[in-house]
């Protein structure tokens, strides 16, 4: 009896293995290299439309629309394979491990994008100002550190909302500025939407500091 009861949890760990989630996931992973490839590749691709307005230039080139369903797909898959894997109970390790470093994957290589890319014939410069892309990044690797630490002395630091929006709102710029080519104010929306991110990126950085300083500054 004992026996068959290993053997069966043996193979529910089998399946679990590779859940959907976990494909979603993986399928999320591929992707990003897909839209860095598309954009070097494609370089100065046709345009949907390329129109000009009392002095304005209003265009919209093929290379940023496929970059921005590919980001779309990938971000949906996002919220996808999380409501999958809680309502089904599908929760595995590689899923822990693997989703919040494609998210990450996902987020900083279209921000790279964005770096590196300047508005065409606009003197607005680089589409994400490279201090407000640091400033993300040195954030993700003090939040993953102090994980780490709160891990090694089996304690959860759970994420505050501060942190949600923040991860949401730069959803939103990313995709925004993906369009910064139809418009001016398409442009303005997306750096004051990632502006209002580094902001929150700031204070969420702060707040997650403060929440576990016990564990960080006790040695102090």
């Amino acid at each position: 009896m004992e026996n068959t009861e290993k053997t069966e949890e043996k193979n529910i760990k089998k399946r679990r293995g590779m859940t959907i989630p976990n494909m979603l996931t993986l399928f999320r992973i591929i992707l990003i290299p897909l839209m860095i490839i598309i954009y070097y590749v494609m370089g100065d691709s046709p345009y949907l439309f390329n129109v000009v307005s009392n002095g304005t230039l209003y265009c919209l080139s093929w290379k940023w629309v496929i970059i921005a369903i590919i980001f779309f797909v990938a971000g949906f898959t996002d919220f996808f394979d999380g409501m999958i894997a809680r309502k089904y109970n599908l929760i595995t390790t590689f899923g822990k491990f693997a989703d919040p470093l494609a998210d990450k994957m996902l987020v900083f290589s279209s921000m790279t994008l964005l770096v590196v890319t300047v508005a065409d014939g606009l003197p607005y410069g680089p589409l994400v100002p490279v201090w407000c892309f640091v400033i993300m990044l040195i954030r993700e690797f003090m939040v993953s550190g102090i994980r780490m630490l709160a891990a090694s002395r089996g304690e959860v630091i759970a994420a505050g909302w501060l942190g949600k929006w923040k991860t949401f709102i730069t959803m939103v710029a990313i995709w925004v500025l993906f369009f910064y080519q139809t418009a001016p104010f398409v442009l303005y929306a997306g750096q004051v939407l990632m502006y209002i991110s580094c902001l929150l990126t700031l204070l969420s950085g702060a707040e997650y500091l403060w929440n576990s300083r016990k564990i960080v500054f006790e040695s102090i």
